[in-house]
């Protein structure tokens, strides 16, 4: 059965890809996750009115049209992306933001080029220390404060991409045709769409998206103070079965995704009895850098009754997902074992 996404804003729209869609390596373009702070463009920009600048602190400041962008070098690589907010509703203790589930999270395969190619041409000063990226999109609310956001320096020669395709596509206008950034293994909101300037700074952007809103703090706490929102948590997700679905007894297939950001899933391990005592899973499909690992775990069921579903996620470097997670004002990087529970009934 066709499933829609699940709307959770029109303006900004913000909308979250079904289950059902979650359990390929590939999240197909129309039902992968919509996360915006600005208004989307109506309509595609033509490429002849588009341009890359470049600027600030380099040596050589650069405009590019479209066209000697994709005469570069091409890089492909899959990425898992992730709203910073993902899974916030599951949090115990309400958090502020759009009540996303599991649902805000995707992986593709895109092509575009590195973004060090740019950078080196342009040549930072030795005062370079972050870059910030600009978009097309519209800002809304009454203080029409423009999206803007900075990484250090360090990521964006070292990982981080400039996509025009997306899954073998002309990049989606919803996804930030004709040019998006993208910080291999950080959150969207880490990610510009409809990328129009980027500025080399000597200190990270000061405004309001980087100093108040990605941030995590706790009540009472000055937003600036806290941890700024960059790398996707180690996590697990369950997608099949779904919460309260009522299954027969016997084989029953488990499946799910697991993901960590810049670092790479070992293993991932099922518990069928709330946490009492786990099972290994078995991976399924490709194992790419910054890509999530979908897995499945085959379940034999004899008795009836109610079963809580877990799943833990270990990277390689032996880090293990938490049982808990730290919640936040704003409840980013919900990654917690418990609230990512499923439960179920066995007929």
């Amino acid at each position: 059965m066709k499933m829609k996404m699940r709307v959770m804003n029109q303006e900004p729209f913000n909308a979250e890809t079904p289950n059902q869609y979650l359990r390929s390596w590939i999240t197909a373009n129309r039902v992968f996750f919509a996360r915006n702070q600005g208004q989307i463009p109506e309509k595609p920009i033509p490429l002849s009115d588009w341009s890359l600048t470049i600027e600030g602190e380099v040596n050589k400041p650069l405009v590019l049209d479209f066209d000697q962008i994709c005469r570069m070098p091409k890089a492909i690589v899959s990425n898992t992306l992730e709203c910073s907010g993902n899974s916030r509703s599951l949090f115990e203790k309400k958090a502020s933001g759009n009540p996303w589930t599991i649902g805000g999270v995707g992986n593709a395969v895109w092509g575009g080029v590195w973004l060090r190619e740019l950078l080196e041409s342009a040549g930072p000063k030795a005062n370079a220390h972050h870059v910030a990226f600009e978009g097309l999109d519209k800002p809304l609310g009454s203080a029409k404060i423009q999206f803007i956001r900075s990484i250090p320096i360090e990521k964006a020669m070292s990982s981080s991409l400039l996509a025009y395709e997306m899954n073998g596509e002309p990049l989606p206008l919803k996804h930030g045709y004709p040019l998006r950034a993208l910080a291999l293994g950080w959150t969207g909101a880490n990610c510009v769409k409809w990328l129009h300037k980027i500025i080399v700074l000597d200190r990270p952007f000061e405004g309001f998206y980087m100093d108040k809103v990605y941030r995590k703090f706790q009540q009472g706490q000055d937003p600036k103070t806290g941890e700024v929102v960059t790398g996707i948590n180690l996590k697990s997700i369950i997608t099949q079965p779904d919460k309260s679905e009522i299954l027969e007894a016997g084989r029953v297939t488990v499946l799910g995704a697991a993901y960590a950001g810049e670092s790479s899933v070992e293993r991932v391990e099922i518990s069928v009895d709330d946490g009492k005592a786990w099972n290994p899973a078995t991976f399924i499909g490709p194992n790419e850098p910054y890509a999530w690992r979908q897995w499945q775990f085959l379940w034999s069921v004899k008795e009836k009754g109610e079963y809580t579903l877990l799943s833990r996620a270990t990277d390689v470097e032996g880090n293990q997902q938490p049982i808990n997670a730290n919640w936040n004002v704003l409840g980013y990087g919900n990654n917690g074992i418990r609230e990512h529970a499923v439960t179920i009934q066995i007929s």
